[in-house]
């Protein structure tokens, strides 16, 4: 069984008395495939408040959140401080203060986190030319031999690059390690903060089979909720399943679910893949008609959208609206803005124009809105306000 120390990233056989042979660090990684496995993901703890904590000493153990207060402002991002209290992502910023009513609250300041986003990525990009950032405190690294920078085996290079962002930087990342993107992704998020999680090929079925089905990626709230009313909660329950099956029951994605539930990705780490576009959904609990609740609904929506543009660096032309009725039709309709944009409050502007034209008296049970046609975030909104004014 190999160790490898994360503090002096000595690669050995582990020792028996769960110590670093040679500086006497606890802080051991323990896998018998560990120096086979060269896919990993490198997420950033708590980004933006990480960031904001490393800037203001004073805030060190202290709650802090990141995002608008009042009104309809929502959580960017909660230190780990704050989250012993429940405020998470996305969460409603009352819903997080009443959670927390002792947290420090940060406005967002992307310029200064794009800055040490890319700092980050040039020491990743230092150890292999294959890191396909996700977003600015997530990427993907290929860190095969012929593609890594440094000759030592993966493991040894992914400590000291987390020790070099720790020392130069002043936040922490947690790292997964493994040989497929799904299953790297899976293991970062394992034991943050500072973490570093492996999954090999000998466990990667057992271990997924105790994972709930919202951990497989592509598995959203709708399709959650469709396999729960089948019965099925686990991935275990998935694997049972034959690829035909899967495909009868969820489509096309049904065969991409039967290769991820036995732990297959094909996928290969592709530095600055473009996306085509940024999106997300909600399923009520009761179908709703009135245009003052659907828009309601719609507002954090495009909160949550301009977050993740403004994380992946990105703006986008073209608002998509997506609704789908109570007998499960699915109508999308789209408008294209004169400039890019980022804001949420532009989006939410279109998009509100959008649903007063299919808000008819019809019932319906999802809403979602997207932004296509991505674009660097420099391109968007010019200082003219109204220049976000359609074609």
């Amino acid at each position: 069984m190999a160790a490898l120390c994360r503090d002096c990233s000595l690669l050995s056989e582990a020792p028996v008395n769960d110590r670093c042979a040679a500086c006497g660090s606890p802080r051991l990684v323990v896998h018998s495939e560990l120096d086979a496995l060269a896919i990993a993901h490198v997420d950033c703890d708590a980004f933006y408040a990480a960031i904001e904590k490393r800037d203001a000493p004073a805030l060190a153990d202290k709650p802090v959140i990141v995002g608008h207060a009042g009104g309809r402002g929502v959580v960017t991002t909660a230190c780990y401080v704050a989250r012993r209290y429940g405020p998470r992502s996305a969460m409603p910023m009352f819903r997080a203060l009443q959670l927390c009513p002792e947290a420090v609250v940060i406005p967002p300041n992307m310029p200064k986190y794009r800055q040490v986003s890319r700092q980050v990525q040039e020491i990743l990009r230092s150890v292999t030319p294959l890191v396909e950032p996700v977003s600015l405190d997530e990427a993907y690294l290929d860190l095969r031999d012929g593609v890594r920078l440094d000759p030592r085996p993966p493991a040894v290079v992914l400590a000291d690059a987390a020790r070099r962002i720790e020392r130069e930087l002043a936040i922490t990342v947690s790292i997964g390690l493994s040989y497929n993107m799904f299953l790297a992704k899976i293991a970062s998020d394992l034991k943050k903060p500072r973490g570093y999680s492996v999954i090999g090929r000998a466990e990667a079925r057992s271990f997924l089979a105790a994972l709930p089905v919202r951990r497989i990626s592509g598995v959203g709230t709708v399709t959650a909720r469709r396999m729960a009313e089948a019965g099925i909660e686990t991935v275990a329950q998935l694997q049972a399943l034959c690829e035909g099956e899967l495909v009868a029951r969820y489509g096309r994605f049904g065969r991409r679910l039967a290769a991820l539930v036995r732990g297959e990705d094909d996928r290969r780490v592709t530095p600055d893949r473009p996306a085509k576009s940024i999106s997300t959904e909600t399923t009520f609990a009761h179908d709703l008609t009135a245009p003052g609740a659907l828009q309601a609904a719609l507002r954090p929506l495009c909160e949550r959208v301009g977050q993740r543009l403004q994380r992946a660096d990105a703006a986008g032309s073209t608002i998509v609206l997506t609704l789908k009725t109570s007998d499960s039709r699915i109508h999308t309709c789209s408008r294209r803005l004169r400039y890019p944009t980022q804001r949420a409050e532009i989006i939410f502007e279109h998009a509100a124009a959008l649903l007063a034209r299919e808000a008819d008296g019809r019932r319906f049970r999802l809403v979602g809105i997207g932004v296509a046609d991505l674009c660097p975030a420099s391109h968007a909104d010019p200082p003219d306000l109204f220049a976000s004014t359609v074609l």
